[in-house]
């Protein structure tokens, strides 16, 4: 039965928020909540970027249920693993078994912010690479030393690990990543609804695992309200990962987005109150194969009346299909 999530969108909201709206996210019927790791926002009209990890602590203590997930966190530049592994398996404790540490290669915006540069894609893949097996080892509880070829860990042991370690998913893209991560993740994370992704990784992981995907939204009971909230919020969207990884800055995406009008961001996502509509795109990423869906309700001024009015029906639709 496929599961639905909600989307805690660190660019968009501020903490307190954020708490609040995944404690009405989880009372409205969502089975899990993602949240992103961002140091900065995409567009400066966004205005947040508290840290998910902080955030994500207080939601393992303001719910109860609902299970929880980084989507997702790069665990190779500003985080070095070991960091992520301790995080991740202080918020397991904490959640009670609820958390999925999702991982995944990083974007510019983010990582370039401690001063080491940007790596080609294939050497920041090799590092994530390296920094799972990193964080699979540090997860056992015993002591570690590790010697490689982006990263050391002398003598470090995570003291509160949970039994069993972490669940870890991947963001993947492609051939070349699936064959890469198949053996490292125990599920996939991907943004399109994409079939031929899923057939790829069910051939080189097997069918058991988790294929979790996101899309975003804008409802609002006034369609010009959602499409000007979409635009204004999400037009980075338009540019694709391809340029989305790369750019540094807020301003590069604004600069790059400069030209996409509000009727392009409403091709792309469903904007208004039309319900219907959004059962339609996710039921894309069901019939791609994809087990698990995160919605992300795009602008912060959206998200009470959302979760109040929207979530409920919107996930009785979903349900049925």
């Amino acid at each position: 039965m496929p599961r639905f999530g909600y989307t805690l969108m660190t660019e968009q909201s501020g903490p307190r928020d954020l708490v609040r709206y995944a404690v009405a996210a989880e009372e409205a019927g969502f089975e899990f909540e993602v949240s992103s790791d961002h140091f900065t926002p995409w567009l400066t009209s966004q205005g947040h970027s508290p840290n998910a990890w902080v955030t994500l602590g207080a939601v393992a203590q303001a719910t109860s249920n609902v299970e929880l997930m980084t989507y997702v966190t790069c665990p190779t530049m500003r985080y070095h693993p070991a960091v992520v592994a301790q995080q991740s398996a202080t918020l397991q404790l904490l959640s009670e078994g609820r958390f999925t540490l999702g991982l995944g290669s990083g974007e510019n915006l983010n990582e370039h912010v401690i001063g080491e540069g940007w790596p080609a894609v294939q050497v920041r893949q090799a590092m994530l690479e390296e920094a799972i097996q990193i964080i699979r080892e540090l997860h056992t509880g015993e002591l570690v030393t590790w010697e490689g070829d982006y990263f050391r860990v002398d003598s470090a042991r995570i003291w509160d690990a949970p039994e069993g370690g972490v669940p870890i998913g991947v963001a993947v893209s492609g051939d070349s990543s699936i064959e890469r991560f198949a053996d490292q993740a125990d599920h996939l994370i991907a943004v399109q609804p994409a079939g031929d992704l899923i057939e790829a990784w069910d051939a080189a992981h097997g069918k058991g695992s988790r294929k979790i995907g996101q899309m975003p939204i804008s409802w609002d009971p006034d369609e010009k309200v959602a499409r000007e909230r979409a635009h204004d919020q999400f037009r980075w969207f338009a540019g694709g990962w391809a340029v989305n990884a790369d750019l540094p800055t807020p301003a590069g995406f604004s600069a790059a987005s400069r030209f996409v009008r509000p009727e392009d961001v409403a091709d792309s996502i469903p904007c208004g109150p039309d319900l219907d509509r959004i059962a339609e795109g996710v039921k894309e990423y069901l019939d791609a194969g994809f087990t698990d869906v995160a919605l992300v309700q795009v602008g912060d001024e959206g998200q009470e009346r959302f979760l109040a009015e929207a979530a409920a029906p919107l996930l009785e639709k979903l349900r049925a299909l």
